[in-house]
């Protein structure tokens, strides 16, 4: 797969495609399920796949955050709205910062994940950055018993009298039976200062798997069995620590 125009020439416009207050709740219920799982808020959480740092915006009121995305111009989107979060790039297949943290968390960015080998490297890299007794949240958008072809739509206007904004149709495809990925294409409209408009057709492809192939990704990872729930908005979501006994 290219890499997508919406992490590299269209990352300018993030803020406005996806906007950071649209993850107030979601963020919540992530610092709720850390808690759940470590008995206290952690004190250190690494996010792999961070993008533009919606999420983190709001988890780095309760600890500290490290951020790690593949695209560059993402990380730029992310200094900006958190400039007190450490960031780097990196492959979060491949990755090491040669330090650890008592939660890492992988939220849609593991979607792009579409080997079962990729899936396991990302959890390895995961595991590799967590203390003895840590824990990793992982919320993959679906997972193979949950897919469904759906579309929506979305996008901001800028709050700046700028005159700027985004408009956006998501489209996901559903898979082929027994295919380990599917495709989803999104069309964004984008709108300028002056009032100009421009047309984008970005493609994504993503990984899907069935839940037992993600319990045995975490167990090959280093991972005892994980812990699955359903978040409020009805996606699957991993959790789970070290194996001791390895």
């Amino acid at each position: 797969m290219a890499d997508p125009k919406l992490y590299n020439e269209l990352a300018k416009w993030w803020p406005l495609f996806s906007a950071p207050e649209d993850y107030a709740e979601e963020a919540a219920w992530i610092s709720d399920a850390f808690r759940a799982s470590l008995g206290h808020d952690p004190s250190s959480i690494l996010e792999l796949g961070s993008g533009g740092g919606n999420t983190a915006s709001h988890l780095a009121g309760m600890t500290k955050m490290t951020l790690v995305d593949l695209y560059e111009p993402m990380l730029e989107v992310s200094k900006r709205l958190i400039p007190a979060a450490e960031h780097a790039q990196g492959d979060m297949r491949t990755v090491r910062l040669g330090k650890t943290f008592e939660g890492v968390l992988i939220h849609d960015a593991i979607m792009y994940m579409t080997t079962i080998d990729d899936l396991v490297a990302a959890l390895v890299t995961a595991r590799a950055h967590l203390v003895a007794a840590g824990v990793v949240v992982v919320l993959p958008d679906n997972i193979a018993e949950t897919i469904e072809a759906h579309s929506g739509t979305g996008g901001h206007d800028a709050n700046d009298g700028s005159g700027r904004g985004v408009r956006y149709l998501e489209w996901a495809h559903a898979p082929a039976d027994g295919a380990e990925t599917y495709e989803v294409d999104y069309v964004i409209v984008t709108r300028e200062t002056d009032g100009s408009t421009s047309v984008f057709h970005d493609r994504h492809t993503e990984g899907i798997f069935p839940r037992s192939t993600w319990c045995d990704a975490f167990v090959r990872a280093g991972f005892a069995p994980p812990s699955v729930s359903v978040d409020p908005w009805g996606r699957t979501v991993f959790s789970a620590r070290a194996d001791t006994a390895r």
